[in-house]
């Protein structure tokens, strides 16, 4: 019974390490405000262009993302609209749990953790 449950949810696993990463995070969201080149995200997210390809391979393959060429130029976009409703939902369970995700030992940002807070007093 647990192999199938973890069968089951090995999908949206994936799914959310996918979106777990900082970087790919942040291209998601922009590119859930329209396509955007290579270099518009570069720019936009302050990476380097190899940074930001490596992450953009990563989320094709996820087929998250695709793209589209228009002579020497690749344009990419969110390849489901659905994804812009998960992230929405996921801002919006962050906004009812307050910081308790930002605490959490386990995944929380580094530093944000109470015990820092503790040991810093």
């Amino acid at each position: 019974m647990a192999m199938e449950c973890e069968r089951g949810l090995s999908p949206a696993v994936a799914l959310f390490r996918s979106l777990g990463d900082p970087t790919r995070l942040a291209i998601v969201q922009r590119l859930a405000a329209g396509e955007a080149r290579v270099v518009d995200l570069t720019r936009q997210l302050g990476l380097a262009q190899s940074t930001v390809s490596k992450h953009l391979s990563c989320l094709r393959d996820c087929q998250l993302i695709d793209y589209r060429t228009q002579g020497r130029q690749s344009f990419y976009s969110l390849t489901r609209p659905e994804l812009i409703d998960l992230l929405r939902s996921a801002e919006l369970l962050l906004a009812e749990t307050g910081d308790a995700v930002a605490l959490c030992p386990v995944y929380g940002e580094p530093g944000n953790s109470v015990t820092a807070e503790v040991a810093a007093s």
